[in-house]
């Protein structure tokens, strides 16, 4: 299916609900955002899943789409969800269509668009509008410059691509303001926020010369930081800021449940494959799984795999 096709199937549909995936990042929450937008321009109803886990950072961006209590949809789409154990909690409901760019998608819907060529699902949802309405307006502008930008950080991930770039200028063109999402998204921070980093980087360890980093976030370190969740966007790129660094792992100990696990790598090997062993998955070079026991044992877990995949 390419986004002409998807934005034929969309133009017959009505009552639509978007889905967002488990702990929603920037590229989920603004591309479904976009997309929901451009549906209510063409005269549809269409919402957002009310999402429980979205985070202060984005809830100001998302608030307008949620949808409303006793909302009935005749239409399921998600976004950025590569399978269906990354669904929100409360989510339940046959998927018509699935809007993605993982390689590690395993095409659970009945309709399926998936480039995993595309450093952001807001690359595939803006040619998507495109077909569907002719152009973007401010908001959708807005909205997928956060899809685009959160996924790549700012650009500066490996996976940006010269089609990012391209994407982001055609979103500046329609009117996306880039200086104020960047100050707000990447450059404004908690103080908790930097007392919780500070304490990442003392405690942070490598292996295999420097070319392996594991920063380990504990729940004692976010109560000694006075962190909640909101301050945690984006810690997973911390340990790969160390020099030398080729895999760099975070592993953050949840209130409840397994600890949560990520993985982001230069190519030496690849991250998805190795968290594929442990029901995890993503991208060749950012992934993310979650391991069931303490955050020092879920380490040598990992220490381990990395040590049968890399030889």
């Amino acid at each position: 299916m390419n986004n002409h096709e998807c934005a034929a199937l969309l133009r017959k549909q009505d009552n639509i609900l978007l889905v967002t995936h488990w702990r929603p990042d920037g590229d989920t929450l603004g591309s479904a955002a976009a997309l929901c937008h451009a549906l209510r321009r063409i005269g549809r109803t269409a919402h957002l899943f009310p999402n429980p886990q979205i985070i202060e950072n984005y809830i100001r961006f998302i608030k307008p789409y949620l949808a409303p209590e006793g909302f009935v949809p005749s239409y399921i789409v998600t976004v950025d969800t590569a399978d269906t154990g990354l669904f929100p909690d409360g989510f339940q409901g046959d998927v018509d269509l699935c809007i993605d760019h993982h390689p590690t998608n395993t095409y659970y819907a009945k309709n399926n668009f998936i480039r995993p060529e595309t450093s952001s699902c807001g690359e595939l949802v803006l040619e998507i509008i495109k077909a569907l309405c002719g152009g973007l307006d401010e908001e959708e502008a807005n909205l997928i410059y956060i899809a685009v930008s959160t996924d790549t950080g700012c650009f500066c991930y490996g996976n940006t691509t010269s089609d990012t770039h391209r994407a982001a200028a055609e979103l500046i063109d329609y009117g996306a303001n880039n200086k104020l999402l960047n100050k707000a998204i990447f450059r404004t921070f908690s103080a908790a926020r930097l007392a919780l980093e500070g304490m990442i980087y003392t405690g942070m360890t490598t292996y295999r010369d420097g070319k392996v980093s594991i920063a380990i976030v504990t729940l004692d370190m976010m109560e000694k930081a006075g962190a909640n969740e909101n301050d945690c966007e984006d810690i997973a790129s911390l340990p790969g800021k160390i020099k030398g660094a080729e895999v760099s792992i975070t592993i953050r100990e949840m209130p409840s449940g397994p600890c949560k696990v990520s993985v982001r790598t230069t190519g030496a090997i690849n991250a998805a494959d190795l968290c594929a062993k442990f029901g995890g998955g993503g991208h060749a070079m950012a992934a993310g799984c979650n391991l069931d026991c303490a955050p020092e044992e879920a380490k040598e877990i990992l220490l381990k795999a990395i040590d049968e995949e890399w030889k």
